[in-house]
């Protein structure tokens, strides 16, 4: 199982989540529509490109737009949340280990175990509010369904299987399986669902900085027709 896990398994859920995310990509520009956004995406190159890099880079910068601002401790949670979901599957060097022996790649950073346990504690934590989060909150209660919740739980599963085999707290011919297909399940699911947003929030977001750094004052004055 092992053995299958590491050696097909992990190629088939690397290529269904790159070639998947390929797709969408592909998708999202291809539905783009300068008559319809009202956006001349090509005909004014640089002052799209300078608000698609001011958008995404101001949206990455913790507390660098009034969004995040205006809510200090949820902003805190997606940053936690996200940085260690990034970088422990990424930099952990167990992962690096498999990846160089079963692909022959890895990456050149690597996370020391107290920090990898340190992200990987923030990833279930910070899940725990977020749910916590959607249950307190009328106005993200109204908009929750079960599969917000299934996406939550399969987003941080990987963790918390990985701190079970971490503290060796139960089984590890049951829980280094679970960790890994958990993490497998994942990486497939990312194409097919919000997870998309891996890809897709730097492209909507310099979608949007293309509408603002061309059309909605970027260029203001500049004879444009709207």
């Amino acid at each position: 199982m092992y053995n299958f896990l590491t050696g097909p398994g992990l190629w088939l859920s690397i290529g269904i989540c790159l070639i998947g995310l390929l797709v969408r990509g592909v998708m999202y520009v291809k539905g783009l529509n300068w008559q319809v956004d009202r956006v001349a995406y090509t005909a004014y190159p640089k002052a799209g490109i300078k608000g698609a890099a001011r958008s995404i880079f101001f949206w990455l910068l913790p507390f660098g737009t009034r969004s995040w601002r205006a809510q200090p401790f949820m902003a805190l949670l997606f940053y936690t949340f996200h940085i260690g979901v990034i970088c422990v599957p990424l930099f952990l060097e167990a992962h690096h280990m498999i990846l160089q022996e079963k692909i022959g790649f890895s990456f050149f950073i690597t996370l020391n175990q107290k920090l990898a346990d340190i992200l990987s504690w923030g990833v279930i934590i910070s899940a725990v509010f977020l749910v916590l989060r959607r249950i307190a909150l009328p106005e993200v209660r109204i908009l929750t369904t079960a599969y917000d919740y299934f996406i939550l739980f399969l987003s941080s599963a990987p963790f918390i299987t990985g701190m079970i085999c971490r503290y060796e707290l139960g089984n590890e011919s049951f829980w280094l399986p679970a960790h890994i297909i958990s993490g497998e399940m994942l990486l497939i699911a990312i194409p097919f669902t919000k997870l998309s947003h891996i890809l897709l929030f730097f492209m909507s977001r310099a979608q949007l900085g293309m509408d603002f750094g061309i059309k909605r004052g970027g260029m203001k004055g500049k004879g444009l027709a709207w």
